[in-house]
């Protein structure tokens, strides 16, 4: 098994380079195909969603493996590789299994325990199956990634602990406030009829929104949709289709809109949210920057003090206002903010003795020497900068949102000038992936999985990881331990043919069972041997055993290699299931 995985995340990139480097269908059709036709690669698969973009392939060379994937990714994503390099990750062999398997239980997600990846993953085989571009070794393994997942899934309590990543949209929307209670009879736009649009239609009538309108290009996918919302058992909610092109009248009606669609550009310019935001209030709609009293903030600057305020001879200093704020008179607080010339001449009042030296003595700041060194620095940037902290200024309250934007596309739906309009809040994968980090302060006690049930899906992954490597290399020997038997079935023919030759006479009855008996000898003789051999090359380092069994038998190296050929022949064939 030589299994390789380049590529880039959320935890590895930023979004911005994320939604540059995003691949859309045909990108990641050609991908593929140009990925098998490289000399490293013979088997390829892409897994592209909001957050990752990963190309995994059967490579014979690890070194060229990395540098072809690598270059593949950045030709087709658009993103020059010198760009994309520092941000490109990758795994080989059981580490790539373990990855994809993480991935797979939704350790390696934005909301940690999600289950949409396990759809993603299914896109993906279906996609590299459809193509031949996966053979024996990525249909076993992504077969068992999705298997894994719903293990994860089934046996612990990650789906508790885990949230989709509409859900945790949602909540962020909501700032706090039960999601219930804020989606409670509220109008909303879904824009986008695929799995994720879907399953924001499905989750926000579960919340209990009033009304979900779907929009979409090809309307009868948005009737469709509608019409799963209006016949749910469990929810009570108005669903109805309409073209993309009411999307800016219903925007007006909107009080929560998601978008998730697959445009190259953006569905929403901060100019549409604007006006849909103008439509409702029947008011302008400024930026926030521009709103009144929304000016940034300004830093507390004081006018440098003359040299002549110094209460003692040559200090530039208001020594009582220094003195009384509780900064030494010679320490950096108290020179911040001088020009050069005027530091000069403190530094050289502060070295003449003018100072207390008991006062010096007192503060290790004070030494004469910090500040010859600060004069040094004043006249290279021409001030020292002020070290205090400002002021506080007054931060203007922005209005309550009357519109709320979800944006799970990759790349963006929704213009992100729009997070700086009044009385809109937006949610886009960037701010998600910020609220989701483990430093922010803004994760809701959900966004956490519970650390036990995270150990355990681990040691899940941890298990089936060595499971899957032994089944690998039990198969690598598969063919061997094929040739070995046919090379035994032709001497048992051969031997069967002489023995017509040397009894000529004799009847079908004697032949057959003569025959029978060769066979189970043969049979009995090589049963122990394969069976061992395959037991052993399950285990670590048994690679060996297929070389070793090939030289005791004298097999021919091209006919194990049919064997394998004619095996990853039907796997990559077999085409989606």
């Amino acid at each position: 098994m030589s299994l390789l995985v380049v590529g880039l995340s959320h935890r590895s990139a930023p979004v911005s380079v994320l939604e540059r480097a995003s691949l859309s269908a045909d990108a990641q059709f050609k991908l593929l195909q140009d990925t098998v036709a490289a000399e490293p690669a013979a088997e390829a698969a892409v897994l592209a969603t909001c957050n990752r973009i990963e190309l995994y392939a059967d490579v014979d060379k690890f070194h060229a493996g990395v540098a072809e994937l690598s270059t593949l990714l950045a030709q087709h994503s658009g993103v020059g590789l010198e760009e994309l390099t520092p941000y490109l990750y990758v795994h080989y062999e059981d580490r790539a299994v373990h990855h994809l398997f993480s991935v797979a239980c939704g350790l390696d997600s934005m909301v940690v325990g999600e289950g949409q990846i396990l759809g993603q993953i299914k896109d993906s085989l279906a996609r590299a199956q459809e193509l031949h571009t996966a053979g024996r070794l990525l249909n076993d393994l992504f077969q068992q990634a999705l298997r894994v997942g719903k293990r994860a899934h089934s046996e612990t309590g990650i789906d508790r602990a885990g949230q989709s990543l509409v859900t945790f949209g949602l909540e962020q929307l909501a700032r706090g406030t039960d999601v219930q209670t804020w989606a409670r009879g509220k109008k909303a736009l879904v824009i986008g009829a695929g799995s994720m649009s879907s399953l924001a239609a499905a989750t926000l009538a579960r919340v209990g929104v009033a009304e979900v309108v779907v929009a979409n290009r090809t309307l009868d996918r948005a009737e469709r949709l509608a019409q799963i919302l209006t016949d749910a058992d469990d929810t009570d909610v108005s669903a109805r289709a309409v073209p993309m092109e009411s999307v800016p009248e219903e925007l007006t009606r909107a009080d929560v809109a998601v978008s998730c669609t697959g445009a190259t550009g953006l569905v929403l310019t901060a100019e549409a949210v604007a006006a849909a935001v103008e439509g409702r209030t029947e008011a302008p709609v400024a930026f926030a920057e521009d709103a009144p009293g929304a000016e940034p903030a300004q830093r507390d600057v004081r006018p440098l003090p003359p040299t002549s305020v110094g209460t003692e001879e040559g200090c530039p200093l208001d020594l009582s206002a220094v003195q009384q704020s509780g900064f030494s008179v010679m320490g950096e607080a108290a020179v911040a903010g001088m020009d050069a010339a005027t530091l000069e001449q403190h530094a050289a009042w502060a070295t003449s003795a003018a100072v207390d030296r008991r006062e010096a003595a007192r503060r290790p700041e004070t030494d004469a020497e910090l500040i010859t060194a600060l004069a040094a620095t004043a006249a290279t940037v021409g001030r020292i900068p002020e070290r205090r902290r400002p002021e506080p200024v007054a931060v203007p309250v922005r209005p309550e949102p009357v519109l709320f934007l979800l944006d799970l596309a990759m790349p963006r739906d929704v213009d992100a000038a729009a997070h700086r309009l009044a009385g809109v809040r937006l949610v886009d994968i960037e701010s998600l992936a910020e609220a989701s980090s483990p430093a922010s302060d803004n994760r809701t006690p959900s966004a956490g999985p519970m650390a036990a049930d995270v150990d355990q899906v681990r040691r899940i992954v941890s298990d089936e990881v060595a499971a899957f490597g032994a089944a690998q290399r039990a198969a690598h020997i598969t063919p061997t331990v094929v040739a070995l038997r046919a090379m035994a079935a032709d001497v048992v023919a051969n031997e069967i043919a002489r023995l017509d030759g040397r009894l000529p006479g004799l009847d079908d009855k004697h032949r057959a069972e003569i025959t029978q008996t060769v066979r189970r000898v043969v049979d009995k003789l090589l049963h122990a041997p394969t069976v061992r051999v395959k037991q052993l090359a399950a285990e670590p380092g048994g690679a060996g055993y297929a070389d070793a069994l090939r030289t005791l038998f004298d097999l021919d190296q091209e006919t194990v290699a049919s064997v394998s050929r004619a095996e990853d022949s039907t796997e990559k064939n077999r085409g989606p299931r």
